[in-house]
């Protein structure tokens, strides 16, 4: 048993070295910071559970005025270099909106204790003010004070008038660090009550960032960044380090390497199943793995998914519901492919400007997918892939929450099909087709859906082809199986437009002449072992689907 503690959960810096935790020692941050030059204000955008907030607590107790941080510093890679000066000599403000989640109340309340602790922390710098000062003091202090107040009204500059008086007491420009600073933005949009609190936190951090004399280096972590909120605007000291830039890549998320020598610490070895798994991010040059993934894995040596919901993932839902046609058509080749080459915007946040390239933006920022290759980067065109088997795991529930099935139920179809369980697999098929709203497409084009959850399921196993040129026609759907040993299936589906009165009959026919019209076109062509033919033919919520052995 290794003497090191699991972190899980732990995002407290000082807390994770005083207490006996593993620590992947990312405080080279640190350097890079001081050492970038002209960056007085660095945004990061990385999907949650990344480590934005553990390593802005550890940049806030580097650099904090008020402590002595040397102990806990001691053996890091920070402390090898010339920065290692630089610990503990500035006024430091450090806020987290990691928090600011759920309903409109714990949104705004999270946002005004954070201030008031920075506020008690620092209430010192307040003594022996007078005149405009005072008038300033008294005024922001009763806002903060009166925690009935379900609103951000007159906090616009609780925190630069802060940073005013810490720098006049120190004589020293201020460090903040501001975790998810964005989170408030985004559960007030999914909530509903974004106009309630837009104005009040745009205003604050925009004084504080662009308008206060009192900033030293500013450095702020989040999903997206908010771009039309006046937060950043005409802001020519900001560097923004999205999922495509090099800089930072290595600090958030574990490296290759990283990762070997956490997993063999616990015992644990790095192979092509734990690889993935959880391995397939690119942020900038660098392969990254999900650490909260990993630490997890790591602590219950259990090879299964342990993402995380988020504020992100609902707008994802509603975006999804609402999509147009072309983004749909982009989805469904993602789904059959695990990868789209299409417009993606990471620089403007989907709910201030919906569109199908910050729609994709949304995903690479949340996790759901990565970018692999730059095709046009002046154009803003990217190859996008889904990362891993854990993510693949988060779309076969989009798809299942798109068609209103419960979660499971399209796992339980597939596993019928490749079990050869023709009684169980119609009866999961027709529970799909019962869904009300999954009838508003049209023709055989309205299975698609069940076509996209085979593909998530099966394509560990299968290789998906969907609409491609095989013998002598063009397929609905073929499961090529990568093993010999296992049967491949060749779908075709068929869509019956008028009404019958002979509607069993009718339908019974459609899908004989489906299986024929596979055996016909040679939709088998190139499979090997044992193949099996499905035809299904549909007409509202009645289907027949018939199975027949290639012989």
């Amino acid at each position: 048993m290794k003497d090191l503690k699991f972190p899980v959960g732990i995002s407290n810096f000082e807390k994770i070295r005083e207490g006996g935790y593993y620590y992947i020692d990312k405080t080279n941050l640190i350097s890079e910071l001081l050492s970038g030059g002209i960056a007085e204000v660095t945004l990061i955008t990385r999907p949650r559970r990344f480590g934005k907030t553990i390593n802005m607590s550890m940049m806030a107790e580097f650099f904090d005025i008020t402590k002595d941080s040397k102990k806990i510093f001691n053996g890091t890679k920070i402390m090898e270099t010339p920065y290692a000066a630089e610990i503990n000599q500035y006024p430091t403000i450090f806020i987290s909106f990691a928090d600011a989640k759920r309903d409109k109340e714990t949104v705004v309340s999270t946002i005004r204790t954070q201030i008031q602790n920075q506020w008690d922390k620092y209430d010192f710098v307040f003594e022996n003010l007078k005149g405009f000062k005072k008038t300033n003091y008294e005024r922001l202090y009763e806002v903060l004070a009166d925690n009935n107040k379900n609103n951000l009204k007159g906090i616009d500059d609780a925190i630069s008038f802060l940073m005013e008086r810490m720098e006049d007491y120190y004589g020293k420009e201020v460090m903040v660090f501001i975790d998810e600073y964005d989170t408030p933005f985004v559960e007030a949009h999914t909530g509903g009550f974004y106009d309630e609190v837009r104005g009040g936190l745009a205003g604050l951090l925009h004084n504080s960032l662009k308008t206060s004399t009192s900033l030293k280096y500013a450095m702020l972590t989040g999903i997206q960044r908010v771009a039309k909120e006046n937060i950043f605007s005409d802001l020519n000291n900001l560097v923004v380090c999205d999922v495509t830039d090099q800089r930072y890549a290595s600090y958030f998320g574990f490296t290759n390497n990283e990762t070997q020598e956490l997993l063999e610490y616990y015992g644990l070895e790095l192979n092509d199943e734990v690889k993935k798994m959880y391995d397939g991010y690119h942020i900038g040059n660098q392969d990254i793995y999900n650490p909260w993934s990993l630490l997890n894995y790591a602590d219950t040596q259990k090879l299964i998914s342990f993402w995380v919901n988020t504020s992100a993932n609902s707008m994802i839902k509603n975006a999804l519901k609402q999509a147009d046609y072309t983004f749909k058509n982009q989805y469904d080749k993602l789904i059959k492919e695990s990868k789209l080459d299409t417009y993606v915007s990471m620089q403007t946040s989907f709910f201030e400007e919906a569109n199908n390239s910050t729609l994709w933006g949304l995903f690479v920022n949340a996790g759901y997918l990565t970018v692999t290759k730059e095709i046009n980067l002046l154009k803003g065109k990217y190859r996008i892939e889904i990362p891993n088997e854990e993510v693949k795991q988060e779309f076969i529930k989009l798809t299942e929450y798109q068609l209103g099935l419960s979660s499971g139920t399209l796992d339980t179809v597939t596993e019928s099909l490749v079990n050869e369980d023709q009684e169980t697999f119609l009866e999961n098929y027709q529970e799909i087709l019962m869904i009300p709203s999954y009838h508003d497409l049209e023709k055989e084009n309205s299975y698609h859906m069940m076509m996209l959850g085979m593909c998530l399921c099966l394509n560990k196993d299968y290789e998906i082809i969907s609409n491609r040129e095989v013998g002598k026609g063009r397929d609905d759907l073929i499961l090529k199986a990568k093993d010999e040993k296992r049967t491949s299936f060749v779908l075709e589906f068929k869509y019956l437009k008028e009404d019958k009165k002979a509607l069993e009959e009718a339908l019974d026919e459609l899908s004989n002449k489906a299986i024929q019209q596979i055996k016909e076109n040679k939709y088998d062509y190139g499979l090997k072992g044992k193949v099996i033919y499905i035809g299904l033919a549909h007409h509202g919520k009645n289907v027949s689907v018939k199975w027949e052995n290639k012989i």
